[in-house]
């Protein structure tokens, strides 16, 4: 009876607190919409483009009227609900310090999308400025909306500043292709930037439970304007793993449950190469000589845009001056330097509130620098956050240009040695039918937490190749990216190959020799990676395995800035399958794997090779 009370008034405390902090945090969302109300009013317009169309904008003027205000946009395909001029907002910056500040905020929904007219393209190609004045892309439509708004909105500055996270960071990177006068400085956030690489392709191995929960709803054809987001399917199990299993063939999402209805994934579906089609939907070759000061942001452990971030930043930075292109890095998942504190992902703790620090020390800074020309932000070229060691550092360029080369070859016994083997290989046995778990949770496929999560669970399994190092005698920090110089072979024509870079921790605490019952032994992930074998020589014109024969595979893991700290190990996973994150690869070639059969999907024995004949090796930089 005493543990039947025992258990029942812990859960009674357990909602008890639930419900506090319910209540505490619905208060701080009360009173950031109840200030909102209070000191902006709200007006609503049909910006009409150089075609004719008519773009819906939602405009929040400060009450206020005593000094001019610099205008803050995002221009969005996930609503700019809610609509109605007495309905307002319960946040309109990217903190609650920008509203305070003092903005004039404006939100757009895009050409296409919910009450804006038009027809809506996923990753418009930005070719307008080939085809004449009233051609229109999604660069056109942000420069009429700026010029509109300057024109014809009261009591602004003449400046303009624009942000926005995942496709609203796209938006906002495309707003910098010959830009309005008027933008003075943008923030991509997250930003899409090249879709075979990023989001719902994996240097073109395909992201299948991102995409297939992403355009169930958000590619259905709407037939005119509308207020809300397309229904969705009903969930059928919380357990992706074995949903997307028991799915089958790709071809059985149209099938089964698509039915053809949604016209991106038909697209997509019929071009699994890297060809015309995806090149032109690719942003970063017009991302060269922009004129508005910018601050690209990006997590770590973004799970659907790190790639984007990355290249954006090196796109803009190569074909500018770099001292108004500025990038900064945290410990974050996607979106979370806006929404949370950054101070924990899953298991892994980095210490501090590093959104925080974003928000108050970077973001707004940055902006009230170049929007209203109030102090300096004096932010580094490049503001990573170095985890391992849980610090931020400072950088003139990324990747740090004082760093010193390192090789780890692959070598016998499972090992990572500074010299190649004099002999050897690795192999294991690849089944279609038994793919290794992207994760040891039960999930739909499409989370946060395993990008850090402890990689024991795949380290047990017969077909994960493990190697590693000896013991770390002192701390060593990796800078930028790790560069895969692998030997595979396989049995059929087919494979995908994935690699992580896992942070084994000890099993006791170095400084005081006592077991660590929460970390002992943790196998962090700190990045991974893969390729779709058929791409190892060009993304473009794919090609077959010779079954047996041993073959150079190249690719990198994206970049990072961890430290391997002393008494932990370097480890590095090598396996063919990471479902369902990944679509399982047939093992068996053939030309679009989305039009494969049941009977393609075949086992197969896949080999790394590490020898001096055939010498598998990592290379990455370190600094001090």
């Amino acid at each position: 009876m005493q543990k039947v009370w025992l258990s029942r008034s812990i859960t009674f405390i357990f909602l008890l607190c639930v419900s506090t902090l319910s209540i505490a945090k619905d208060k701080k969302v009360d009173e950031r919409a109840e200030y909102i109300r209070a000191n902006y009013t709200k007006f609503e317009h049909k910006i009409t483009m150089r075609d004719g169309i008519k773009l819906f904008t939602s405009v929040y003027l400060p009450n206020d009227r005593s000094k001019k205000y610099p205008i803050m946009m995002q221009r969005t395909p996930y609503r700019v609900a809610p609509y109605g001029s007495n309905k307002y907002k319960t946040r309109l910056g990217p903190s609650a310090s920008f509203e305070k500040e003092g903005f004039i905020f404006v939100f757009q929904d895009v050409r296409g999308k919910f009450m804006s007219e038009g027809q809506y393209v996923n990753m418009r190609p930005q070719d307008a400025y080939t085809k004449g004045k009233q051609a229109t892309d999604d660069a056109t439509d942000t420069y009429d909306t700026i010029d509109w708004l300057v024109k014809n909105i009261d009591n602004h500055n003449g400046k303009v500043g624009m942000w926005g996270t995942s496709y609203p960071g796209y938006y906002t990177s495309v707003a910098s292709i010959n830009s309005h006068p008027a933008l003075k400085a943008i923030s991509p956030q997250a930003p899409i930037a090249d879709w075979f690489f990023d989001d719902f392709h994996r240097n073109g191995a395909f992201v299948l439970p991102m995409a297939f929960i992403f355009f169930d709803s958000f590619d259905k054809v709407r037939e005119d304007v509308h207020a809300h987001w397309p229904k969705r399917m009903d969930a059928i199990t919380p357990d992706g793993y074995q949903f997307f299993r028991e799915l089958g063939p790709l071809s059985n999402v149209n099938k089964n449950y698509f039915n053809g209805t949604r016209p991106f994934w038909n697209e997509l579906t019929e071009h699994p190469n890297y060809d015309d089609y995806w090149q032109a939907r690719n942003v970063l070759p017009h991302l060269k000589k922009t004129k508005p000061a910018t601050l690209v942001v990006g997590g770590w452990y973004d799970t659907e845009d790190l790639y984007g971030p990355l290249a954006t930043y090196q796109a803009m930075s190569n074909g500018n001056k770099q001292d108004h292109i500025k990038m900064i890095m945290g410990p974050w998942y996607h979106g979370q330097w806006n929404s949370g504190k950054g101070e924990k992902l899953g298991e892994a703790d980095f210490g501090f509130n590093t959104s925080q620090y974003f928000q108050k020390e970077v973001l707004l800074p940055f902006f009230k620098q170049h929007l209203k020309g109030e102090g300096e932000a004096n932010l580094a070229t490049a503001t990573m956050f170095e985890t391992g060691s849980n610090r931020w550092r400072h950088f003139d360029v990324w990747p740090p240009k004082k760093s010193s080369k390192h090789t780890l070859f692959l070598a016998e016994s499972e090992s990572l040695k500074t010299t190649a083997n004099n002999k050897g290989a690795s192999d294991f046995i690849s089944d279609p039918n038994k793919p290794v778990p992207h994760s040891a949770n039960i999930s739909r496929g499409w989370d946060r937490p395993y990008m850090v999560e402890d990689q024991r669970f795949a380290a047990r399994r017969p077909d994960v190749l493990v190697f590693e190092t000896d013991i770390m005698k002192d701390d060593m920090t990796i800078a930028g990216a790790i560069d895969l110089d692998l030997w595979f072979s396989t049995t059929q024509s087919a494979a995908d190959i994935v690699v992580k870079l896992v942070d084994v921790f000890p099993g006791k605490d170095v400084n005081n020799d006592k077991v660590d019952q929460e970390t002992g032994n943790r196998h962090e992930l700190v990045r991974w990676g893969v390729i779709r074998g058929r791409f190892r020589d060009s993304f473009s014109e794919p090609k077959a395995f010779t079954p047996n024969k041993a073959t150079k595979v190249n690719f990198e893991l994206y970049d990072v800035l961890h430290t391997i700290k002393r008494g932990h190990k370097l480890q590095i996973q090598i396996q063919s399958s990471m479902f369902p994150f990944i679509d399982i690869n047939p093992q068996k070639y053939v030309d679009n794997i989305f039009h494969a059969t049941q009977d393609d999907y075949v086992k197969a024995t896949h080999k790394i090779y590490h020898n001096k004949q055939y010498p598998s090796a990592i290379h990455f930089n370190t600094i001090n």
